[in-house]
């Protein structure tokens, strides 16, 4: 019993990182139409801000993680205005070549500014404290992630659900046409909608650094595994995205504890054979 409560903490805090990083791809894939693999990059730019303004200026994490994660979202606004509004008039083929390359650039540019070696985000020491769950000691930090993930769910339904912002983007992804014609100005969304994702992205980048250390190699290392919370849950489902990403944290710590030197086998198998039975995801509305 102890060992199955040991699975189920630790894929689940593994599941929230995946959840808070691949949902901002579940929206540009999903609802915006644009294929881009670029979006762990976003993560690594939020890692990299947060390693540099913590080791290099000395600033503390509460101060450093909020601003690594607007610096990601002032560097995403541009991108977006400048190269992804090209991007999405582009075939699936061209805008994966588009965005791949711009992981490249990502890369390098990361990696000539601060060096390919890993880039750990040191924590605070509220979050370096345990917490006795009876069964076994759980990091504050674990227990942290867990609490930003329910947040960021409830906020992201909230927000796409029940706010006039939520009823435009769809509308804009209806018919983009026809919600120009009466007035939604689709441009402003869709730029909103990407700088969210982006946002997002940082922040499971910052948090998720214990779990998937941050380097210069980090969005091409993980690329894989955020395109499959995609597909599982369904391109432009956000609550889909939240139980694929649960499901996967789950299965793959699994299979670490039981099987390890089966493990990639175990979780990959898993995959293609679910995808074969349920191609679109569990929820998916592409």
């Amino acid at each position: 019993m102890d060992l199955l409560l040991n699975i189920a903490v630790d894929g689940i805090a593994y599941g929230m990182i995946l959840f808070m990083i691949a949902v901002g791809l579940s929206v540009t894939m999903g609802l915006m139409r644009v294929v881009n693999l670029a979006h762990g990059g976003f993560a690594l730019i939020g890692g990299a801000l947060a390693h540099w303004l913590g080791a290099e200026l000395g600033l503390g994490f509460w101060l450093a993680a909020p601003l690594a994660i607007a610096g990601t979202v002032l560097i995403a606004l541009p991108l977006e205005r400048v190269l992804y509004r090209r991007i999405y008039g582009f075939g699936e083929l061209q805008q994966v070549l588009a965005t791949i390359g711009l992981t490249f650039l990502m890369i390098a540019s990361v990696n000539y500014l601060l060096g390919s070696t890993l880039l750990p985000i040191e924590l605070p020491p509220a979050l370096r404290q345990t917490v006795d769950l009876g069964f076994r000691q759980l990091t504050a930090h674990r227990a942290a992630v867990i609490v930003v993930g329910l947040v960021v769910i409830a906020g992201l339904w909230g927000l796409l659900d029940r706010t006039r912002f939520g009823i435009r983007l769809r509308a804009a992804v209806d018919n983009r046409d026809s919600a120009s014609a009466i007035g939604i100005n689709t441009s402003s969304i869709y730029m909103l909608t990407f700088a969210l994702g982006a946002g997002l992205a940082a922040l499971g980048g910052i948090l998720g650094a214990e779990l998937l250390p941050i380097d210069a190699y980090y969005p091409l290392r993980y690329m894989v595994l955020f395109l499959i919370v995609v597909a599982i849950g369904g391109m432009g489902s956000i609550l889909g995205s939240f139980v694929a990403a649960l499901a996967i944290g789950v299965i793959e710590t699994a299979s670490r504890y039981l099987v390890p030197d089966l493990a990639t086998i175990v979780f990959f198998g898993f995959v293609i054979l679910f995808l074969a039975v349920r191609p679109r995801g569990l929820m998916g509305s592409a």
